[in-house]
């Protein structure tokens, strides 16, 4: 039973990645708008209703990762080792969200999209913005909790805001000047240094 389980997992996420990368291609190819989820589906070779197991619509595939990549932040934060520092805990939760990154988003062009719809499509501009609004805040929360003496909700939103701020706009820069995606990760992790640094953290 539970190898059973292990496999539709397995089958899951392969076609939820088959999904996402077919959708990154067909962006690039067609444009965003002109791809619909009919489209996205039939070139993956899945049904709509497969895809909406996944997806609830095209815009949640171009913010695919997003959620998980927070999850991934907020673990961190929750198994952090006992005393930890504040800083080196926040500096271990954004670096890994750029290894995430790096690993699936440049590769297969979403994170490119993504840069040029912020400049192109107001309202896909606006859900990413909300997205990364509600990603800061949950990661704020989450520090503000594990150091309530270090810090109150103000600074934990600041701190969060100033390191994710700064590795986002080196990612839109490297994006938008189309450097490769190893320039553009290595980009965001000298970011998120220099964030670190300015910040007056433990």
């Amino acid at each position: 039973m539970v190898e059973e389980l292990g496999r539709r997992e397995r089958k899951k996420q392969q076609t939820r990645r088959a999904l996402i990368e077919t959708a990154a291609r067909l962006f690039e190819e067609r444009g965003y708008d002109a791809t619909g989820v009919a489209d996205i589906a039939e070139a993956a070779d899945v049904t709509k209703r497969t895809f909406f197991l996944h997806f609830a619509t095209k815009e949640d595939v171009l913010l695919s990762d997003g959620p998980a990549r927070i999850d991934l932040a907020l673990r961190l934060i929750d198994e952090r080792a006992p005393e930890a520092p504040l800083r080196e805990v926040l500096a271990a939760a954004v670096q890994a969200m750029i290894t995430d990154t790096a690993s699936a988003d440049l590769p297969n062009g979403m994170a490119a999209m993504r840069a040029r719809l912020m400049v192109d499509s107001p309202a896909v501009q606006a859900r990413i913005l909300r997205t990364v609004f509600t990603g800061q805040a949950r990661i704020a929360e989450a520090l503000r909790a594990a150091y309530p003496e270090a810090l109150d909700r103000t600074t934990a939103a600041s701190v969060v805001g100033a390191v994710v701020g700064a590795v986002c706009a080196a990612a839109m820069a490297c994006l938008q000047d189309d450097e490769t995606p190893e320039t553009t990760s290595a980009a965001m992790h000298r970011a998120a240094e220099i964030a670190l640094r300015t910040l007056d953290l433990a």
